[in-house]
């Protein structure tokens, strides 16, 4: 019969633990600010889209501020 045994290291436990809260915070910093960035987007193209009188005439302003 076989007998598997498993040995864990210790040492680095206390250092992984922290490097990986470390990583699980930055994650989520990253993912707030891109739902804070998205958000600010959709908002920034609902303005321009009720400023110019519907998207029809966004779009149309849009290409007519790039070709000049």
């Amino acid at each position: 019969m076989k007998t598997n045994t498993r040995t864990d290291n210790v040492t680095g436990s206390i250092a992984n633990d922290s490097t990986n809260e470390i990583s699980k915070v930055a994650v989520s910093a990253i993912g707030i600010s891109a739902g804070v960035i998205g958000v600010w987007a959709v908002a920034c193209i609902i303005a321009g889209i009720s400023s110019s009188s519907g998207p029809v005439d966004l779009f149309t302003n849009l290409f007519k501020a790039i070709t000049g």
